[in-house]
């Protein structure tokens, strides 16, 4: 089996893009992650994924963030040249990575407890982070500890949000669970099931 790229903005979408990655057909196929702090990198770099496409399948994850919806960053990241190489996925996690992460509400009650109301529909929260980062202050104090930041610090999270948070991706999180609340996670599923067929 062919490897695969996967292609990243931070350490909480590369840990859910290899999840996603582990539960597709690509399963067992070698991997190659590549990541750098900020969609600039991943937007700059589209001549570049184009290419690697050319030799194997390419996934990149990048956050919507605050624009007004995926299909015109889409469009804005096909550019020019128009359509994407059919081995090249690009997927938009609405608003942001942390959506996909509140989406498995089995696996956060596992995480945060059962205080705090957890969002029916995640990917309609105008910014998931911050949902994320108050449901953590209903945690228990080790996990609250290192999501949420102490008052006065300059931080928007606590030291251990990309740790704590990672690991917990990759040992209790599932994406099956996930995409029945995000719509934008369930297209991303189903895009990466035909990614390389």
């Amino acid at each position: 089996m062919r490897g695969i790229v996967l292609a990243t903005e931070d350490e909480l979408s590369e840990a859910i893009g290899c999840r996603l990655i582990e539960d597709s057909h690509f399963a067992g196929a070698s991997l190659r992650k590549l990541r750098r702090d900020g969609a600039g990198y991943l937007y700059s770099g589209m001549d570049k994924w184009r290419q690697v496409a050319a030799r194997q399948p390419v996934l990149i994850i990048t956050d919507l963030d605050d624009r007004h919806c995926p299909l015109a960053l889409l469009n804005d990241w096909r550019g020019v040249r128009g359509a994407l190489p059919d081995n090249l996925l690009l997927r938009v996690a609405v608003r942001e990575i942390e959506s996909w992460v509140m989406a498995d509400h089995e696996g956060m009650r596992s995480l945060i407890g059962n205080k705090g109301k957890l969002p029916p529909d995640p990917d309609s929260l105008p910014d998931p982070k911050s949902h994320l980062l108050k449901l953590a202050e209903y945690a228990p104090r080790a996990i609250r500890v290192d999501l949420v930041i102490k008052k006065g610090a300059k931080a928007s999270q606590g030291l251990g949000y990309n740790t704590r948070l990672t690991e917990w991706v990759r040992t209790v999180w599932s994406p099956e669970r996930a995409a029945e609340r995000s719509p934008s996670l369930a297209r991303a599923r189903r895009a990466l099931a035909q990614l390389g067929k």
